[in-house]
């Protein structure tokens, strides 16, 4: 194992010294470009931006994600002009195979994954890889995991958490790249812990490594299930439950991924502020978490700034400004 990639797979750029540390960026959904459609909403286009930032920025980062099957869903209108929801089956001809195959464990039973490669010249992003199970490999159930984002079924959702997290932690071993940072963009890749520490057995060296983004200051909001439903699901890997109970302090039966990943890591972010201020003093109260910081939500100006707001917005004019909202 290494901190270098492939040669296929390497960055089209020297790093900048400022971000030479290698780290791998997990997040459930990309809005990476609107032909490329793995995404729903704020948690994506969060991911999206910054992950063609950190190309701008000739940042040593890559991505890992799902390829899902048919996306979200599409907006279109029902014959009474209500709006309603169709899901059909994408084709991305971009996309490039990697010739990568694995299986992991779910339930109980071996999932195939396939690995597909978004080059980073497509739409000047970091090097990302696409994970799914809708492969003639795997029965209806396991194709189906990857088939929508968010699943409403809560053994489906474990399933997708899984794919993206110990099938990305996987990939990795399959590439033989090692990163220094792994970054988990709120707590669907928690199960990247478990792996983290089935390998070094320690819970330092796991915060070492990990580093986690939390967006929801509703604690509702939050995952929670049932911690023997996760264990039965395979979701803490090798780890056995009383070593799970152990490292994360969750005594009850019900098992929290976000408070697990804010014991489990080294340094978490809000994505504003306020938002800071909200989640310190909401999760404070649990006691053995990691520092949370605030890191404020942005969009990356290059792809989706409009060139006259911006122009108006650089020179102070006001009126332009809020013409041209009303366009």
């Amino acid at each position: 194992m290494s901190a270098i990639l492939p040669a296929r797979f390497r960055h089209p750029y020297k790093f900048d010294p400022a971000y030479s540390k290698p780290a791998v960026y997990f997040c459930m959904e990309y809005a990476l470009d609107q032909a490329l459609k793995i995404y729903s909403g704020g948690l994506g286009f969060l991911a999206g931006s910054h992950m063609r930032s950190a190309y701008e920025h000739k940042q040593n980062l890559i991505a890992v994600g799902i390829l899902w099957s048919y996306g979200y869903y599409d907006q279109i209108r029902n014959e009474d002009y209500t709006l309603g929801v169709q899901f059909k089956r994408k084709t991305y001809n971009f996309l490039e195979d990697t010739g990568i195959k694995f299986t992991i464990q779910i339930h109980g039973a071996p999932v195939w994954i396939k690995v597909l490669y978004l080059n980073p010249e497509t739409f000047g992003s970091v090097p990302t890889f696409l994970l799914t199970t809708d492969i003639p490999e795997n029965d209806h159930l396991a194709r189906s995991t990857t088939f929508k984002l968010y699943d409403s079924n809560p053994a489906a959702k474990i399933a997708q958490c899984m794919v993206l997290s110990i099938g990305g932690y996987k990939l990795l071993e399959e590439l033989g790249y090692e990163p220094e940072v792994f970054h988990l963009n709120e707590a669907h890749a928690l199960p990247v812990a478990f792996q983290l520490y089935g390998k070094y057995r320690s819970v330092e060296k796991v915060k070492e490594k990990m580093v986690f983004t939390t967006h929801t200051p509703e604690e509702a909001g939050n995952e929670k299930h049932v911690i023997n439903f996760l264990d039965s699901m395979g979701f803490f890997g090798d780890v056995e439950l009383d070593e799970v109970r152990r490292i994360t302090g969750m005594t009850g039966d019900i098992f929290n991924h976000t408070l697990a990943a804010l014991r489990l890591s080294r340094k978490s972010n809000a994505v504003s502020r306020l938002h800071g201020e909200v989640a310190r003093k909401m999760w404070e109260s649990y006691g053995q978490t990691c520092p949370i910081i605030h890191i404020t939500n942005t969009q990356n100006a290059k792809y989706w700034a409009d060139p006259i707001m911006e122009k108006a917005r650089l020179d102070g004019d006001k009126d332009l400004l809020i013409n041209r909202k009303k366009d």
